[in-house]
């Protein structure tokens, strides 16, 4: 009797071990199932639309379901003109560039997709993922939760299309070749300038003293410094927003670090090195005219307060994105 229960009781046990193994198998070929589903999905939403626009339920069911065989990368924005969000639309366009050269380049690939969310089309996503803020560039990967590195810092790095890049190419090691659409503005104003010049010198071709105007070509020379100096090279490479809005709901319109900087900075910069250096013209000639004393007291008194004032702004602007700089005057 004792050898018929142990018998019983190994093919009861090899009978429920079957069992199990076979529900574990049909639910793995459900899972299986469901994710090449969603794969497919995405798949063909790209092909329509590389940059994909996900409510709250699609944010669900492709980007926080599990599990997940490929990479999301999400741009929360905020398009509505009410929400006066001045960089949203530019970040958007950055971004849809982006996701156009990726789709160009791959195809048939399954292993990064692109997707936004508008807040007014998913405004429970933004309280789920607690955000108050946006433009916003998060990247989720195929297993576990977004680290902090897996968000974009915009203050840092801006939100160009190269730069965007380069972030999900660190993130990923896809490395993504951006393809921009033709632009022609700069070589129609180029030609348009060359045909002024031309048509300029042509129409005063028997008066050229002008040339020989030592005053014009210093505030040429003066104009390109100021503008080298400014940044708008910095800018025209690195694509920075115009300004930034902070978490609080404010405006910033400097950078607070040494790394970065803004579009409305560069032209702070430039008007304020402009007025140092009319201070010092001032003072220049005051000092060295031999005029009426007292006009040459009050150029020299403007010139210096002048000098005085916006050295001290720049030096104030400097201290704000160096810090720790110990050095400051008239203003902190």
């Amino acid at each position: 009797m004792k050898l018929l229960g142990l018998i019983f009781v190994f093919i009861y046990g090899i009978l429920l071990i079957q069992q199990t193994d076979g529900q574990r198998s049909r639910k793995e070929g459900g899972q299986t199932s469901s994710l090449n589903e969603r794969v497919q999905q995405l798949i063909e939403m790209s092909n329509k639309r590389s940059l994909m626009r996900f409510n709250g339920n699609k944010f669900r069911d492709f980007v926080k379901a599990t599990p997940r065989n490929y990479s999301v990368v999400v741009m929360f924005t905020a398009l509505a003109p009410q929400r006066q969000c001045s960089i949203c639309r530019h970040a958007h366009d950055e971004f849809h560039i982006l996701a156009n050269s990726f789709r160009y380049a791959h195809m048939t690939s399954s292993r990064l997709f692109f997707a936004m969310v508008d807040f007014d089309e998913g405004s429970d996503i933004f309280q789920m993922m607690r955000l108050n803020t946006a433009p916003v560039f998060i990247h989720f990967p195929p297993k576990g939760k977004p680290k902090a590195a897996d968000t974009l810092d915009i203050q840092r790095v801006g939100f160009s299309a190269d730069a965007i890049g380069k972030w999900i190419s660190e993130r990923t090691d896809v490395a993504i070749r951006i393809f921009r659409p033709p632009n022609y503005s700069g070589t129609m104003a180029c030609v348009l300038l060359i045909v002024l010049v031309a048509t300029f010198f042509y129409v005063r071709r028997n008066n050229l003293d002008f040339m020989y105007n030592k005053t014009g070509w210093g505030l040429m020379a003066l104009l390109f410094c100021f503008t080298m100096v400014s940044g708008q090279m910095w800018n025209h490479i690195r694509g920075p927003p115009f300004v930034h809005k902070t978490s609080s709901g404010g405006v910033a319109y400097i950078h607070g670090s040494s790394q970065g900087q803004f579009v409305l900075e560069t032209y702070i910069v430039f008007f304020l090195n402009a007025a140092v250096t009319l201070g010092m013209i001032l003072i220049t000639e005051g000092a060295a005219n031999r005029g009426d004393v007292k006009k040459r007291r009050i150029v020299v008194i403007l010139g210096l307060g002048l000098f005085v004032v916006f050295f001290s702004l720049i030096l104030s602007i400097f201290r704000g994105k160096a810090h720790g700089y110990p050095y400051s005057f008239l203003f902190k």
